[in-house]
């Protein structure tokens, strides 16, 4: 009975001094996120998926085929036919926008971001939250001027992390954050 005491003291007195490790080589993050951050996410996304930006793309091409052929044909401009091409455009163009201000309106409201970095993975904490991600949900990142974009393993990249730089407040910490990101994931 001694024994297993003395072996689970053990085992706790490992736990806590690998807490202590962990601690030590943490980086802390403390930010509000903003729709800018989200938008950066997606544009990391599409530059690595690249279906949606190709897609886009052709559907734009399309689009302003049909307006030109549809113009040179008639010898003038259709008003009707301009406008559609016109809505199509600021649609094609406005619609990451649009996704960055809806997912600001689901998060936004929780406040103040408190995310910390660690070897075990990243913890992020609001008043009203706690998501615990361990890295093997990640299948690499991305450094932006800003950010730092994590992108998650399936195939359609559901899910992004997006860690903005502001929030880390001592200078050397960015370095740890690069660090810990290199030992866990890879650059993609």
């Amino acid at each position: 009975m001694a024994e297993g005491r003395g072996a689970e003291g053990a085992n706790n007195s490992a736990q806590s001094s690998d807490d202590v490790v962990d601690e030590q080589t943490a980086v802390q993050l403390v930010y509000r996120p903003q729709s800018a951050d989200t938008l950066v996410g997606l544009r990391v996304r599409e530059r690595v998926k690249r279906t949606g930006l190709l897609l886009r793309g052709v559907f734009l091409t399309l689009w302003v085929g049909q307006w030109l052929l549809s113009t040179v044909g008639r010898g003038s401009f259709d008003v009707v036919s301009t406008v559609l091409f016109l809505f199509v455009v600021l649609v094609v163009w406005g619609y990451p926008r649009l996704q960055a201000a809806n997912v600001q309106r689901i998060i936004g409201w929780q406040g103040e971001y408190r995310a910390t970095v660690s070897p075990a993975g990243i913890t992020c904490r609001t008043d009203y939250s706690t998501l615990v991600q361990k890295w093997s949900v990640f299948q690499g990142y991305r450094e932006t001027a800003g950010h730092f974009v994590l992108l998650s393993r399936d195939p359609n990249i559901m899910y992004l992390g997006v860690l903005p730089k502001r929030g880390v407040h001592e200078a050397e910490a960015l370095d740890r954050l690069r660090a810990i990101l290199d030992q866990h994931t890879t650059r993609v």
